[in-house]
């Protein structure tokens, strides 16, 4: 997934391109949605800031973390759904192979079966008749969820670094959280329970995947049913992301922004305005450094104790959002749950 020089500066300018054009054709249509409806409250995970059996945030401005998979929990993409479609073309005898470069253009396509029914409109030998098409995608995405679910199994694929501990703070300090994809639910599951065991369900608030949506990011339909679950509004709630599908999906919904970059979509934020709206950039929650707007320095005794090469804590995170506030995208946040 990973484009560089030229092709970098072009998927940076691609990425500010496509988040403006979706943000703007969406967001009226999620206000008049979740206007409409009223916020459920959602059942709480296990953690130790509970109240009544309400999750209470300890950390000032952060009500929710809202967690991308792909490319943001993990390396997946790279790691493990790109090695699990050629092993699933494999398994069905066909002489297809992605390689980076072209995997890297169809992550524009959101969804698995999507995507190999758009590599499909461009194969000769590829089924002719809609429906063979159709059945072929499902058939062979199906192969690349239990290739897939291998490949985690076997231990290929772990967490990025300083994601466990980002995890585990939300649950010391009352911040709920809600895995927040459109990659399905197996796909999920096999990831989770291998890292955080049999009940990593319990840890969040709300899980929302590809069968609980109608509509794959960029539109946000994913983040208004988090949003809805977890009774929050979304100037609080603050999506984790990789990618400019996702970022455009949080953003039409109303949720700042921080952006992990990963190895498919490294350039794709590389100017300002790509990540307008985005209060955070950077290589990864594991560090602390090369982050724009760069990290705040703690202040007193524990100051010595964070050099920059400690994982983004919640602090961190509260930090990017009061400096964000007053912004563009907490007026849209407001007036989407107001």
């Amino acid at each position: 997934m990973t484009c560089r020089g030229d092709r970098g500066r072009k998927a940076g300018g691609a990425a500010a391109w496509a988040i403006a054009e979706v943000t703007a054709e969406v967001t009226a249509e999620v206000t008049a949605e979740v206007t409409a409806e009223a916020v459920a409250g959602a059942a709480a995970p296990i953690g130790p800031a509970l109240t009544g059996g309400t999750l209470r945030s300890t950390v000032a401005g952060i009500d929710a973390l809202l967690w991308d998979v792909d490319g943001t929990l993990a390396e997946t993409e790279r790691d493990g759904h790109l090695v699990a479609f050629n092993l699933a073309f494999a398994d069905e005898g066909l002489p297809w192979r992605w390689d980076d470069s072209r995997y890297a253009r169809l992550l524009t396509v959101t969804g698995g079966r999507e995507r190999l029914l758009h590599d499909m409109a461009d194969r000769a030998d590829a089924p002719m008749a809609v429906g063979e098409r159709d059945r072929l995608a499902r058939r062979l995405h199906a192969r690349k969820n239990a290739d897939y679910a291998d490949l985690v199994a076997s231990g290929a694929i772990p967490l990025r670094a300083g994601v466990r501990e980002l995890i585990d703070a939300c649950g010391a300090r009352g911040v709920a959280m809600a895995i927040t994809t459109t990659t399905s639910r197996a796909s999920v599951e096999a990831l989770l329970r291998l890292h955080l065991g049999e009940r990593w369900a319990e840890r969040f608030a709300a899980v929302v995947c590809a069968e609980d949506v109608t509509q794959k990011k960029p539109d946000p339909e994913v983040f208004v049913t988090a949003l809805r679950r977890l009774g929050v509004e979304a100037r609080g709630a603050v999506a984790i992301e990789d990618s400019p599908n996702g970022v455009a999906a949080a953003r039409a919904a109303g949720c700042p922004v921080v952006v992990t970059r990963s190895r498919f979509f490294a350039d794709a934020f590389a100017d300002e305005a790509a990540a307008s709206g985005v209060i955070a950039v950077g290589p990864g929650l594991g560090s602390r450094a090369g982050w724009s707007p760069a990290v705040m320095a703690k202040r007193g005794p524990v100051a010595s104790l964070q050099p920059r090469t400690t994982p983004v804590d919640l602090d961190d995170i509260a930090d990017w959002l009061a400096r964000w506030r007053p912004g563009p995208l907490s007026q849209v946040g407001d007036s989407i749950t107001r």
